[in-house]
């Protein structure tokens, strides 16, 4: 599975962006899919995520309330909403999905086979 994630740029802070992350000739269908993101001289972190099937979401505890992960009803999309940014939310951030991904193993990068290529957000002060 290729995805393909869109939707960085520059903002000011309190600003929103939206990043889209979507599979290439082949739909979501049964996967869990999750953001993480990179900053600069910073290990990789897990951001949000959500599991196809259930619906159910999950959030890195400084984005919890100001972003929102969802899906579209086709299968096709994952968005991730972020809104009120912080100049600390600034990182390429990633979309990766898998199948099979168990709870405990949400936030490990190393649970997810397929990735997107990255997407960079900066957030000015």
């Amino acid at each position: 599975v290729q995805l393909q994630a869109f939707g960085g740029g520059l903002v000011q802070a309190g600003g929103s962006l939206r990043l889209s992350c979507a599979p290439s000739g082949h739909a979501f269908r049964g996967y869990v899919v999750a953001w993480f993101r990179q900053a600069p001289g910073k290990e990789r972190e897990f951001v949000a995520g959500i599991r196809r099937n259930s619906g159910l979401t999950y959030y890195e505890d400084s984005v919890r309330g100001r972003f929102t992960i969802s899906k579209d009803n086709d299968e096709n999309t994952v968005w991730l909403q972020m809104n009120s940014l912080k100049p600390e939310d600034t990182a390429v951030y990633y979309c990766a999905a898998d199948r099979g991904v168990i709870l405990s193993s949400m936030r490990d990068g190393r649970a997810y086979s397929f990735w997107g290529q990255g997407t960079l957000v900066t957030v000015s002060s």
